[in-house]
């Protein structure tokens, strides 16, 4: 069974909300570890993959209180999640813009396209909007070059992506976002 064994000298201040936190502890108590485990950190990338789905994203307290709940210094969890490009410790929006810069979508004007969201957003990517709506990211390659350029939204892919396309994209989401909340 996982103990807490208070490792990370600080307290951890917790913002975030007590019934994720508690939602979380349950899942790790499911897990069952015992301290001396050599499955410890296969359990701790599952962990981070749980708390990143519950918080959205692994700020420093959620990580510290993971660390904590192990019973690992902070540097461990924290190396994990910047070794794996899974794992975000930034607020992503409710849709998560991302524009392919693959090389078969930069020639074809991924830039431009980023550069779209960027001024039709008014944020850079990497940045979340205000109403935690939007964000927008760049990543490497997609595997959807015949599409290029290729931007994904959450899970859904539009291909042949021009600058001007991106206001009309961005606006389905918001009358979608609309007709959500009107029901």
């Amino acid at each position: 069974m996982l103990n807490t064994l208070h490792i990370n000298p600080d307290p951890i201040e917790k913002v975030l909300p007590q019934e994720q936190y508690d939602q979380l502890d349950q899942y790790l108590e499911t897990l069952d570890i015992e301290q001396g485990d050599p499955r410890k950190k296969e359990y701790l990338i599952q962990a981070l993959h749980k708390a990143q789905h519950i918080f959205g994203y692994l700020p420093e307290e959620v990580q510290l209180h993971i660390a904590d709940r192990f019973g690992v210094h902070h540097a461990e969890v924290s190396g994990v999640i910047s070794f794996y490009n899974y794992f975000t410790t930034t607020p992503k929006g409710q849709y998560q813009i991302n524009v392919c810069m693959g090389t078969a979508c930069y020639v074809r004007g991924a830039d431009k396209v980023l550069a779209e969201f960027e001024r039709v957003l008014n944020i850079k990517s990497g940045e979340v909007t205000e109403d935690k709506r939007f964000s927008i990211e760049s990543l490497r390659c997609v595997g959807a070059c015949g599409l290029a350029p290729v931007v994904m939204i959450n899970e859904k892919v539009y291909g042949k992506v021009t600058p001007d396309h991106v206001r009309e994209i961005v606006e389905s989401y918001l009358v979608e976002n609309e007709s959500k909340e009107g029901k």
